[in-house]
């Protein structure tokens, strides 16, 4: 038996395009229904219809090839777009993770500072209370002594300083000849206090 176009409209005019190109079980199972109700009366049984192929007309053939290649297209652009969309949170993270490591180093350095700081405080401090403790109990020798230990520094500092060749003093030579004697004399006391 031959199946009109009349009975293939029916089935098909009913699915769209891509319904009609990829559900070829569905249309043999609608075409057997209206075929075999169509020949019932007749008293002929349908039991099987295969559609072998669909071939559409060449302008729906031109249709789907655009439609297609214009899904594609859409694909394509939304994985780009989700592809960048998932490099710039990674690129995001990356930056507010380096920034919280910055942060934490910062404050991890300021810390370390203050304490070092405090510290340095502490031992003037200590340095401060001995000096003091030392004057007290020697009198003028222990003061002249860190005096002259105290100009010997800025005089040393002056002569390491990198831009410095040539150092002229305001004071005269023979005071600090004699700031240093002063200290061989104080150095000579204090070893003689100790053997004794």
């Amino acid at each position: 038996m031959q199946i009109t176009t009349t009975n293939l409209r029916t089935v098909m005019g009913s699915m769209d395009l891509d319904e009609t190109l990829s559900k070829r079980d569905d249309i043999n199972g609608r075409l057997l229904s209206v075929v075999d109700h169509a020949t019932s009366p007749w008293g002929v049984k349908i039991t099987r219809v295969e559609v072998k192929d669909i071939r559409p007309p060449a302008d729906i053939s031109n249709a789907m090839a655009r439609q297609m290649k214009a899904e594609r297209e859409k694909r394509a652009q939304i994985l780009e777009a989700e592809g960048m969309r998932a490099a710039d949170i990674l690129r995001a993270e990356g930056e507010k993770q380096s920034a919280i490591l910055q942060a934490e180093g910062r404050k991890e350095a300021a810390f370390r500072d203050a304490e070092a700081r405090e510290r340095e405080a502490e031992a003037e401090a200590k340095a401060t209370v001995m000096v003091s403790d030392s004057i007290a109990t020697s009198g003028m020798q222990a003061l002249n002594y860190f005096i002259a230990q105290k100009y010997t520094e800025a005089i040393s500092q002056f002569a390491t300083s990198p831009n410095a060749k040539t150092i002229l003093f305001p004071v005269e030579a023979t005071q600090l000849i004699g700031t240093l004697g002063g200290i061989g004399e104080l150095a000579k006391e204090a070893l003689a206090t100790k053997e004794k």
